[in-house]
């Protein structure tokens, strides 16, 4: 065969090649990505140096989600035409959607410098700076994009984010607000209350929550938060809706805690009543009721909790205590002196079980015992608890006497 034979079965070729793009083309504007991959693919294997059949193919690729084969084709048609600001720029969308922002921020850049007057490519460029944490040129790569698009709630939100990764939340705050005015953004305000709650301005994160009065998980945040502010009476109504919602023993607990800071002692009683009935056998919650009636001066039940949460931890030198004050303060010296005696065996015995050892025995009408208690105590309290150790004096000396007399 001649030249001339040659040269016109390249130039069949060629036509053939067009014809296959042609169609491929006409599939993918009908939605029948597979049939243009399918078409495309047949003009890369008839002239694999054409760059416009892979960018196309690659198209093709990205519509069925194919995205490691559309970013290899991507690459080969940069690689025969350099620079093509439509590769770069989908070539980078892909490797963001891809979780590869290190390898976008190259294509993307080149896509912004191509086209300085668009804002999407600048919005995607500081986008893949943000994620590999170059927050300070993020930030001016979205403010560029804001600048070129007044508009962008997108821009003004990837300042935000820029600021906020800074740790320069003030100024944070008017770029996300202006953001949350679009209801796509809202929900990324969220971002920046958790900022200010992480460092500790819990004020500013409580107000950034308050804008979501509809969410129930970030309505019982703030009033979580309200309560350890010493804003009890803030997170009541929270609390209270709460507990409509899920009366669980958490929320019930969350609530019974406001109603004691608020001086509520009768209705936080009824919350740890009724977390009770949930869970009988829950210990903390028997040592908070066993607590709160102690404080209302109502030993009897108090000491009824108490010894409810001994049942359930025998070995609780706390519920011990609590058990031994609330019968001794009850008159119940006996029962008392049991509980302390489990305490010393326990190696746990304070200079306050002496006191309550003692005074319950004097009660008992036990001198010597009492006696014996009343000077280990003045021995172990060294001046830390002078009340008792004015009253324990007092009755050292009277029983001293008292012994010598029967002498």
């Amino acid at each position: 065969m001649g030249p001339f034979g040659h040269f016109f079965i390249a130039l069949l070729l060629l036509q053939q090649s067009d014809d296959v793009i042609d169609q491929g083309l006409k599939a993918l504007d009908s939605n029948q990505p597979a049939l243009a991959e399918e078409l495309f693919r047949k003009a890369v294997a008839a002239d694999p140096a054409d760059f416009y059949a892979h960018f196309n193919l690659s198209l093709a690729l990205t519509q069925q989600k194919k995205d490691a084969d559309a970013i290899a084709e991507l690459r080969t048609t940069l690689q025969l035409k350099p620079a093509l600001y439509e590769a770069n720029l989908n070539l980078g969308t892909l490797l963001l959607r891809n979780q590869r922002s290190g390898e976008a921020i190259t294509p993307l850049h080149d896509a912004a410098e191509a086209k300085p007057t668009e804002a999407r490519p600048r919005l995607l460029y500081a986008q893949s700076l943000l994620d590999t944490a170059d927050a300070s040129g993020a930030e001016a790569a979205f403010r560029t994009a804001a600048a070129l698009d007044v508009k962008s709630t997108a821009a003004q939100l990837g300042i935000g984010r820029a600021l906020r990764q800074q740790g320069k939340l003030p100024e944070a705050a008017g770029p996300y607000q202006l953001a949350a005015a679009d209801p796509a953004y809202k929900e990324a305000l969220l971002e920046l209350g958790r900022a200010w709650e992480a460092a500790h301005q819990t004020p500013e994160a409580i107000a950034i929550y308050q804008q979501f009065p509809a969410n129930e998980t970030v309505a019982k945040h703030v009033a979580e938060l309200q309560l350890d502010s010493r804003q009890a009476a803030a997170a009541i109504p929270a609390l209270e809706a709460a507990i409509i919602r899920d009366p669980s023993v958490a929320n019930r607990l969350a609530l019974a805690d406001a109603y004691r800071e608020t001086k509520q002692t009768e209705k936080a009683m009824v919350q740890l009543q009724l977390a009770l009935k949930t869970e009988p056998g829950n210990y903390e919650l028997r040592m908070d009721l066993g607590r709160v009636l102690r404080d209302q001066r109502r030993m009897i039940p108090a000491a009824e909790q108490f010894a409810e949460a001994v049942r359930l931890k025998p070995d609780s030198v706390p519920a011990l205590h609590e058990l031994a004050s609330a019968l001794i303060i009850n008159e119940s010296y006996a029962e008392g002196l049991s509980a302390l005696d489990k305490v010393r065996a326990l190696g746990q015995e304070t200079p306050g079980d002496l006191f309550y050892r003692a005074l319950s025995f004097d009660r008992l009408k036990q001198p010597r015992p009492a006696l014996d208690a009343y000077q280990k105590f003045l021995a172990a309290v060294q001046g830390k608890l002078p009340d008792q150790e004015f009253q324990a004096r007092q009755r050292v000396r009277i029983i001293e006497r008292e012994l010598q007399k029967k002498r």
